[in-house]
């Protein structure tokens, strides 16, 4: 028997109703047509930039693995040679547009992770990420503080901040700078900003990244800021129970909106209304 096969935006989305979420059902042709709709306002933050995905093949019920190197398959993929920590080179790849994008999603790529740098810059990172990541069973509201917290110390440095949910258990706090200091000095500054929260507030607190130290506290997650580290993509979709959606939101919805409780429908409702990250390239701040 002939396995049945769709075409979206130009893609052939082989088995196109297999299951990929248990609860509520979602299949791989709604995953794919998920990231045609947001393509847009999800391209300028992914493109150009070397990613790792998450993908479930089977759906997520069955075994997902992590991928950061470049394999057949996606020939829209483009693919670079990186120079590691221990001098040995490496190929990554990274995807330059929409069918780059919906040809991941075909082969049951579900999560996008990003670097904090572009290829074509990719000694200098233009994009800090703060993930707050708290202690099981924190209030919301205490994480919700956090939220506050650190887009206030950002503020009095001079730094304009986004917010995103994160599609897990905290939110992420974004920083877009023009691509001018090394990974070290970028790294460096966001490691001294989690210290800061850490000192101010000790209770609330940690930039420490082992659990013993998270106990009713609040990881400051920095370390995600170094060369080759990543942090999910605005708009990807989470491969968790329910398909939760890293999100932007205004920094006017934090009370409102939960970590987890934007999910794939919800985000495709939110594309028809105004961006709230609309001037997010315009931004001109950068560290020295």
């Amino acid at each position: 028997m002939q396995k049945r096969v769709t075409e979206i935006k130009g893609v052939k989305i082989t088995n196109p109703d297999k299951v990929m979420f248990d609860d509520p059902i979602i299949t791989k042709a709604e995953v794919v047509r998920y990231y045609a709709q947001v393509s847009k306002r999800m391209l300028p933050y992914i493109c150009d930039r070397i990613i790792s995905i998450v993908r479930c093949p089977n759906g997520i019920s069955r075994s997902c693995f992590y991928k950061k190197h470049p394999g057949s398959g996606n020939r829209e993929i483009v693919t670079i040679s990186v120079l590691t920590g221990d001098k040995k080179t490496e190929d990554y790849f990274y995807i330059k547009n929409e069918s780059g994008l919906l040809l991941e999603a075909q082969m049951g790529t579900l999560e996008f992770h990003l670097w904090g740098s572009r290829a074509t810059e990719l000694e200098k990172p233009d994009m800090m990420v703060f993930d707050l990541d708290p202690d099981e069973g924190m209030d919301p509201d205490r994480v919700r503080q956090g939220v506050r917290d650190i887009k206030a110390i950002l503020f009095e440095l001079s730094l304009r901040s986004y917010l995103k949910t994160s599609g897990g258990k905290g939110y992420h706090v974004v920083v877009p700078l023009k691509p001018a200091v090394s990974w070290d000095t970028f790294h460096d500054f966001a490691r001294r900003v989690a210290e800061v929260m850490e000192r101010k507030w000790p209770d609330r607190y940690t930039s420490n990244v082992r659990k013993a130290n998270r106990t009713n506290r609040i990881f400051i997650d920095w370390i995600r800021n170094g060369r080759g580290a990543t942090s999910i993509a605005p708009y990807s979709i989470r491969a968790r129970k329910g398909a939760p959606v890293s999100m932007p939101i205004a920094w006017d919805e934090l009370d409102t909106v939960a970590p987890d409780g934007i999910d794939m429908k919800a985000a495709l409702l939110r594309i028809d209304s105004n961006d709230p990250w609309i001037d997010f390239f315009q931004n001109e701040q950068q560290l020295k």
